[in-house]
């Protein structure tokens, strides 16, 4: 997992085509106005889902996993928490699905919090468990929008 200011991404989570095409729409203008939904990016390799709504105040987070895309997790206005653990401290409920591309479930011992701000993202990888739109304080809207980057274009 890598958690990083928009600015800094391209030199601070390097890879593949995807993760540049990634950054790259991220930074277009008026990408944080695009409207909720998928957004074409580079076919099913690499596509964006922009979500607006109110983050939680969970006490027993909810953990996903994915192994074919990589998440590429930017808040567009507003804060929140991402809960992280590695997967392998997760006790899987919900087993994987390959036509959702998941598996749920909770997290056998801690977790670390990762607060994101207004211009900050996450990339998450398939061993990176998380948590997303927790409250960073009382619950609050957000805009985020997920990149999502198959792990074949890394």
């Amino acid at each position: 997992m890598i958690a990083v200011k928009l600015e800094d991404a391209a030199r601070q989570a390097p890879g593949g085509s995807g993760l540049r095409k990634a950054i790259d729409f991220l930074k277009r203008p008026g990408a944080a106005n695009l409207p909720d939904g998928r957004h074409g990016i580079d076919g099913d390799k690499v596509f964006a889902l922009v979500q607006r709504y109110e983050t939680l105040a969970a006490q027993r987070p909810r953990f996903e996993a994915h192994r074919k895309y990589v998440d590429v997790q930017f808040i567009a206005s507003g804060a929140e928490v991402i809960g992280w653990v590695p997967l392998g401290f997760v006790r899987v409920d919900e087993p994987y699905d390959a036509d959702k591309d998941v598996c749920f479930g909770e997290a056998a011992g801690g977790w670390t919090p990762v607060r994101l701000e207004a211009g900050q993202l996450a990339v998450l990888y398939p061993e990176d468990a998380h948590a997303p739109r927790l409250a960073a304080g009382a619950p609050a809207r957000v805009a985020k929008i997920v990149v999502k980057v198959a792990v074949t274009e890394l």
